[in-house]
């Protein structure tokens, strides 16, 4: 019952939202506090999305979006796990994995597109490998803290029923560290589409940051607002997936609390 209230509410907070956006937008155009080109309603962005539907503009450039940052968060997250997991568990490899990941953390990854775009040209593999670049982090150090994080009790109580090493690591370390895996994932995810459609802004010929560029060099507002507003759906919609992802791998905490409760 509780979860039904909660998702009316949120339900009901985007239709408010959108109500009170066309409404000022409505407004807007009667008193013009500002051209109306430049503040278009929801229903302009309706139309705009249902033109560039017909012409198929709108599915290409998600097509292309997608693929590049499925491919980057891919490539980032299958290195930054298992580094993570093995860094986290083994302190000598830490000592020598640890001064590197520091060294390039605080580096913005737009700040390496230019060098990126020099090495490997203006094509996919540049945008790719710059996503991958940018969602390994949150995705490493996520997982190397889930992994530090693991309960003695938890490692104690399967040595005692005669587990090695290699079975306490992918029984209780790994699954222990899950929560923050999935924490790393969400916000690798959100940091790779941000790096995406900046790329995209400055170096494509297509994708949904490229869109948003081609329509502000011919004024048209309400498909760049067309373009930002799929790029948050899309982004939402991928992190709800990895929450329904984490209730599904992780239905234990539930259990337990329960059991606590």
């Amino acid at each position: 019952m509780k979860y039904q209230v909660r998702r009316a509410v949120r339900t009901l907070s985007v239709a408010l939202f959108l109500l009170g956006w066309q409404g000022a937008s409505m407004v807007n155009a009667r008193r013009q506090f500002l051209n109306p080109i430049l503040f278009p309603s929801p229903l302009d962005m309706v139309r705009a999305a249902y033109a560039e539907s017909a012409e198929g503009i709108l599915w290409r450039d998600i097509a292309a979006s997608l693929a590049r940052i499925f491919q980057g968060f891919g490539i980032g997250a299958l290195i930054a796990v298992p580094l993570g997991c093995a860094t986290g568990y083994f302190r000598r490899l830490d000592d020598w994995v640890d001064p590197i990941v520091e060294l390039f953390r605080p580096i913005p990854p737009l700040a390496l597109l230019p060098l990126f775009i020099i090495w490997l040209g203006i094509g996919e593999v540049s945008k790719v490998l710059l996503i991958a670049f940018s969602t390994f982090f949150p995705i490493f150090l996520n997982t190397t803290e889930g992994v530090r994080s693991t309960d003695p009790l938890h490692v104690r109580a399967a040595l005692s029923l005669g587990a090695d090493r290699w079975q306490i690591f992918g029984n209780v370390i790994v699954r222990s560290a899950l929560p923050n895996i999935i924490v790393g994932l969400r916000l690798g995810f959100a940091l790779g589409f941000f790096v995406l459609v900046a790329a995209e802004l400055i170096a494509a010929d297509s994708g949904l940051g490229y869109r948003i560029q081609e329509s502000r060099n011919f004024f048209l507002v309400d498909r760049m607002f067309v373009g930002a507003a799929v790029i948050g759906v899309l982004g939402f919609t991928f992190n709800l997936v990895l929450r329904r992802l984490e209730d599904l791998l992780l239905r234990w905490r539930t259990t337990i609390a329960q059991a606590r409760g």
